[in-house]
């Protein structure tokens, strides 16, 4: 028998580690060429990684939550003869190659570091839970989608047998098991105490963004500016915008007609839209408006890039942002696609409340948080009217806007959102 070592890829741009995000193997587990192994993440992008042979895991090199340097051994696996002289190019979503690592001939078994499941004998058959009867209960083995899913079907999947690798509940088991007319756990009956704790590891994309969070509340003091806006006129061309859209172009929502606003407001307040070096003390004051929407999906909060939203008209923009959001839902955004912003969108459509104080998304200076439409009673000087009326509330950083400043700026986009035909004419 030989031993094959999976290291960890080089992903690219310059990245000298990742973040091991998920284990789809564990010892002792038989996998086949193509298999995905496991999945690490960078800057926001997941990078699944595939075995380039077929044969059986004998070691795992980190465990999930854990920071991997590239070319680190990461996988071990047994396979058949005496090995290879030279390993196949280890292919993912994202392209990036494998370390190619040469087989060796195993004298002696390799020892197992830091599992992530004991390693178990199962059966071929399967079994709920990926454990035999009477043993206790773990975690289930499942994509994040297929628990998304069966949280919102009120399934344990712990009762579900898993048909794929390890005892792995596949969206078909899962199909099965509700076409059989599972139904959730009723819920006790009487008030009870309850005394667990979850331990929860913040791993993956929660990490970054809590780092993130960290980063910009710990360096940049933030100056929040709220303002309220009245839609009426904006919503009212909305409506016969959509009313006589073409077949090939998106519906509009508010964002467009914002990103609009802004690159005009930006035209006169050009200090808003800026990256600020904190190190050796540098605004980089671009030309480009490159404007980051911020956007929630079912692994956390991200933020994709709308390029050079200056050169984008209003169904450009509604076009593009449609296109970034799927992506980023979808975790099929590209590194490019999620960095590069100047200034960013916040808005939680419905959710968004009265106020909100968004937190910048750094190095950027300035956000820009939208919240709730609501129709509000309104003195017209003799009487009150209902007007669709939404705030802003916008965040800055004090060491570069100074309030003064930041008023401006939203006084300005008020104007611009206030009396829409003049986002649409020429400067």
């Amino acid at each position: 028998m030989g031993e094959f070592v999976i290291k960890m890829p080089d992903v690219g741009e310059g990245v000298a580690e990742a973040e091991l995000v998920e284990w789809h193997v564990k010892p002792g587990d038989p996998v086949r060429e193509d298999m995905v192994l496991a999945a690490v993440m960078t800057d926001k992008a997941t990078v699944e990684i595939p075995s380039p042979v077929t044969g059986t895991v004998l070691w795992l090199g980190a465990e999930v939550g854990d920071t991997v340097a590239v070319k680190a051994p990461l996988v071990r696996i047994e396979i058949a003869g005496e090995g290879e002289t030279a390993a196949p190019a280890v292919d993912n979503k994202l392209a990036a190659k494998a370390e190619e690592q040469p087989a060796v001939k195993v004298e002696a078994p390799a020892p197992v570091a830091k599992p992530t499941q004991p390693v178990k004998v199962e059966a071929k058959a399967p079994i709920a839970n990926g454990h035999a009867t009477g043993e206790r209960l773990e975690k289930a083995l499942a994509s994040p989608a297929v628990r998304l899913r069966a949280k919102e079907s009120g399934v344990d999947l712990r009762q579900v047998a898993g048909t794929g690798p390890a005892g792995r509940i596949t969206h078909d088991d899962l199909d099965q098991f509700i076409a059989r007319g599972a139904q959730p756990a009723p819920a006790p009956a009487g008030l009870q105490r309850k005394t667990a704790v979850d331990e929860i590891k913040v791993t993956g994309l929660r990490r970054r963004i809590a780092e993130k969070m960290s980063l910009s509340t710990s360096r940049i003091p933030h100056i929040t500016y709220v303002e309220e806006v009245d839609m009426t006129a904006l919503e009212d061309l909305r409506t016969t915008m959509n009313r006589d859209r073409k077949p090939d172009q998106p519906k509009l929502t508010i964002l467009p007609y914002l990103m609009r606003a802004l690159v005009r407001t930006i035209a006169d307040q050009p200090a808003v839209n800026a990256i600020f070096d904190d190190g050796p003390g540098i605004i980089h004051r671009h030309h480009a408006v490159h404007i980051g929407i911020a956007t929630q999906t079912p692994a956390g909060l991200t933020v994709p890039v709308v390029r050079h939203a200056e050169a984008r008209g209003i169904w450009d923009c509604a076009t593009e942002l449609n296109r970034l959001a799927e992506a980023a839902r979808t975790g099929t955004a590209t590194r490019d696609e999620l960095t590069g912003s100047t200034i960013t969108i916040s808005s939680l459509g419905a959710l968004g409340g009265i106020v909100t104080t968004p937190v910048i998304n750094h190095p950027e200076v300035a956000i820009v948080g939208v919240n709730k439409l609501a129709i509000r009673p309104v003195w017209d000087g003799t009487q009150f009217v209902p007007r669709k009326i939404m705030n802003l509330s916008s965040s800055f950083d004090h060491r570069v806007i100074d309030g003064w400043d930041a008023a401006v700026f939203v006084q300005r986009l008020k104007t611009l959102l206030e009396t829409p035909a003049l986002i649409f004419v020429e400067a």
